[in-house]
């Protein structure tokens, strides 16, 4: 029940933004600043539609219903801290937290960030924003590692004005045309995909080992 309404979420996320704008107004802002931050920055939460949130706040932007600006600006300081306070979890409380098997924390998405970790090294910062799942875990895994802040902060700003700005600005200049408006679960599937396709990749190459 609970993925085929996160699936539904997903490919839907035009009308309920737009219902969450219609309802909450102003609020809409904190809200996706919320999701944004949990998505970044909480590592139990890394099924959080990021990319497809993004691209639909650009296209609703590009609306009226919000301030490109602004909404730009919030994206980047939730991508941003989110990613940092992440960071500083993974720094103090390391692998203890993963010492038992949880629902929502995986080893294998651990092992599966600091794979990505280890073979890109601090570019996996910026690399990891457009992956979705090792996009929570690479500044948690950066943390236990101890990479030096400061290198991790200038990556962590890069990589996340980087993500924010890709996805909203391609939902702001392509999500009102005809095609795309009227087919927008198509376009969210098509993102899906396209975040997915460097996982797939990766669990072929495992399985061919």
């Amino acid at each position: 029940m609970f993925v085929k309404q996160l699936l539904d979420f997903f490919l839907h996320i035009d009308k309920n933004l737009a219902w969450v704008i219609n309802t909450y107004g102003v609020m809409s802002y904190g809200i996706l600043f919320l999701v944004i931050f949990m998505e970044t920055g909480l590592v139990v939460m890394p099924f959080l539609p990021g990319d497809s949130l993004l691209f639909a706040s650009g296209a609703l932007a590009a609306r009226g219903s919000f301030n490109i600006v602004l909404l730009w600006l919030l994206m980047v300081a939730a991508a941003f801290i989110g990613d940092t306070v992440n960071y500083w979890i993974g720094h103090f409380l390391g692998p203890k937290v993963f010492e038992k098997e949880h629902r929502l924390l995986k080893k294998k998405h651990l092992e599966k960030a600091q794979k990505f970790y280890n073979k890109h090294g601090g570019k996996a910062i910026i690399l990891a924003r457009f992956v979705p799942i090792v996009r929570t875990f690479a500044p948690f895994v950066a943390g236990v590692s101890k990479m030096n802040y400061g290198k991790f902060i200038s990556f962590n700003a890069v990589g996340g004005m980087a993500w924010v700005t890709l996805f909203t600005m391609a939902g702001y200049f392509f999500g009102t045309i005809p095609i795309v408006a009227h087919n927008f679960e198509y376009v969210m599937v098509v993102i899906i995909l396209i975040s997915v396709v460097p996982i797939g990749m990766e669990w072929i190459k495992e399985r061919k080992k």
